[in-house]
Parts: structure tokens; C-alpha cells; sequence
């Protein structure tokens, strides 16, 4: 008997590791190719985010500021980009971004399914989706404030590559990330990680949180079209569309809410950078004292509308970025298991 209860206590230990690796590997791929896809629309938003002159015609002629703003419009911020920087420059901090969403996502699904089988009781995906939707959002959270420590480094040096233009003030990561130790120190890498966690829990709660519900209303709406059409399918796997329809809808959601704290986070980021004068005023090091104070000065100097300087491309990137990402889990995850079961 106890011979028969040490093999089942090594064989859950066995699967447990098996799960983590699945979603590991799954979420890692899922999160490269998200950010390869959209890496352009992510280029063109922190360009915006981090241009202090108002981001469009209307704002600039309604702020009366004499300044010219590098940036006006997304078209406009596509044309520029191209002749100044070639199609490279659309995928200008891509390998930063990827060493950022490969680990993110490895570690934010592989919590996020740790979580979901501690409050289900069970390591079956197919019984999570019967979670109440607080449980989802608070999983999702945390999982993403355990994603945003682990890889918040490459994050920074992400920001900092995509928002300095031509002429580069670093010509690599490596010297970005030796700039960064020398002028603030290893604390330096960690630069707005605060609003990025008060940020990160509604957002990943919002994502998730939504992504299952719309799940779950998608899956009631397929058994419903089911019985009035007498069909005997009673299948609670969504198809690849509709897994798009509902990663897309809660990409939506959570950016929509949480694109203020974003800004502040590129702000802090970036602080300090030497930039062409083109682009406008730089932001100065130390220019807010915390986080509360960055979004009190962006709102008084830059109006409203600067807490949501690149929404648009924002929003059109976050929507497929989060179809994707959930599409390409949900495949990777059942490839894997097919394979090591």
C-alpha cells in the first residue's frame, strides 16, 4: 500500500511538471508570436506615448502650442517612420520584446493555470472554465504582477530602442542596458515599475477575467444554437474563430481601461533620454516624483488627451495581440499535450 501511494505521489509530481512545461512552452510561443506580428502598431504608440506635443492636428491647433509635433496622426506617424527609418524601424526593441513576452507569457500562463487549479481543485483546463469570474479576474492579476516582476528589464530596454528614432542614441541592447547601470544604477532597470503593477492587475484580471466569461457566453450560446436545431453536438470546444472573437474582445476591454498607467510607465522609462531635437521635448530625469504626481502634470500640462496619447494604435494593436496570443496558446497547449500524453 504504501509502495501504491509513493507511485501515485511521483506520478502527480510527474504531470504537475509536465502542466508547468506545456504552459510554459505554449504561453513563451504564443507571446512571440503576438509581438512579432504587432510590433509596428507598438512602435507607433510609444513613439506617441512619449512625445510630450499634443499626438494630433485637432489637439495641436486647439492647445495653441507653437512647437511642431513630430508625430500627428498614425498615417502620418507611418509615413515618417518609413522614410526615416526604413521598414526596420517598425520592429526597431523587437529583441528586447522578445526576450520581455516569451518569459511574460511563459510565466503568466504557467501561474495563471497553478492558481486556477488551487481554486478549482483539479489541473484540468476544461474545469477551469466553471470558475466563478472574481476568481478568474484575481488569477489573472496575479499572475500578471508575477509575469511583470520577472521580465520587467527587458521592458525597459524595449521602450528605450523603440522610442529614441534616428539618429540612435544606443545602436544595441547591450549598450542600452550599459547606459542604464551607469547613470541610475541597477535600480535603474526597474525604472516605473510601480504604476506597471498598479497597471497590470486590472489589466491581466480584465483580460482574463473577460476572456473567460466570453468564453463561457460563447460556449451557452453554441449549446443554445444546438438545441433549436435538435443537434446532438454538445462540444464545449470553441472554434479557432470564435477563440479569436473573445481573445479579441478582451484585449479590447483591458486596454481601453488601463492605457493611462501605461503612458506613466513609458514616461518613467524613458526619463533622461537624449533625443534628435525633431522629436520634440525630452522628458527630463526626475520630471515627476511618483506616480500620482506624472498623471496630476501630464493632465495639467497636456490636457486629458495626454493620458491617452496612442490609444488608437494602442487598441488596434492590443485587439489582435490578444487574439492571437489566446489562439496560439490554446493550439500550442493542446499540440503539446497530444504529444507528451
Amino acid at each position: 500500500m504504501r509502495m501504491e501511494g509513493e507511485e501515485r505521489e511521483t506520478a502527480a509530481g510527474g504531470g504537475q511538471i509536465k502542466r508547468a512545461l506545456i504552459d510554459a512552452t505554449a504561453g513563451a510561443i504564443a507571446g512571440g508570436i503576438s509581438r512579432a506580428v504587432t510590433s509596428p502598431l507598438d512602435v507607433i504608440k510609444i513613439r506617441f506615448q512619449v512625445q510630450l506635443e499634443p499626438t494630433s492636428l485637432w489637439a495641436l491647433v486647439r492647445s495653441n502650442v507653437t512647437a511642431p509635433s513630430k508625430y500627428t496622426g498614425m498615417l502620418q506617424a507611418t509615413k515618417d517612420i518609413f522614410r526615416e527609418e526604413g521598414l526596420p524601424g517598425f520592429w526597431r526593441g523587437n529583441v528586447p520584446a522578445l526576450l520581455m513576452v516569451m518569459p511574460y507569457t511563459a510565466i503568466q500562463f504557467t501561474v495563471l493555470h497553478k492558481l486556477k487549479t488551487f481554486a478549482a481543485g483539479s489541473s484540468k483546463t476544461e474545469d477551469h472554465i466553471h470558475l466563478s469570474p472574481y476568481l478568474s479576474y484575481a488569477s489573472g492579476a496575479l499572475a500578471g504582477c508575477a509575469a511583470t516582476v520577472g521580465s520587467y528589464p527587458f521592458d525597459l530596454l524595449r521602450t528605450l530602442l523603440a522610442s529614441q528614432g534616428e539618429p540612435k542614441v544606443f545602436p544595441t541592447m547591450r549598450s542600452a542596458f550599459a547606459d542604464i547601470v551607469r547613470t541610475r544604477g541597477f535600480r535603474g532597470l526597474y525604472a516605473g515599475l510601480s504604476p506597471t503593477l498598479v497597471e497590470i492587475v486590472p489589466y491581466a484580471g480584465l483580460q482574463f477575467g473577460t476572456y473567460d466569461t466570453f468564453k463561457r457566453w460563447t460556449m451557452a450560446w453554441n449549446h443554445h444554437i444546438s438545441s433549436t436545431t435538435s443537434s446532438i453536438n454538445t462540444d464545449d470546444n470553441l472554434s479557432s474563430v470564435q477563440l479569436f472573437i473573445c481573445g479579441l474582445a478582451a484585449g479590447t476591454c483591458a486596454k481601453l481601461v488601463c492605457h493611462p498607467l501605461d503612458v506613466v510607465k513609458k514616461r518613467f522609462q524613458i526619463e533622461g533620454l537624449q533625443r534628435h531635437p525633431k522629436y520634440g521635448a525630452r522628458v527630463e530625469h526626475r520630471a515627476y516624483r511618483n506616480m500620482y504626481d506624472a498623471l496630476r502634470r501630464i493632465s495639467q500640462m497636456e490636457g486629458w488627451a495626454g493620458l491617452y496619447k496612442g490609444i488608437i494604435p494602442s487598441t488596434v494593436k492590443a485587439a489582435p495581440a490578444g487574439a492571437v496570443t489566446f489562439v496560439a496558446y490554446e493550439f500550442t497547449s493542446d499540440w503539446l499535450e497530444s504529444i507528451l500524453t
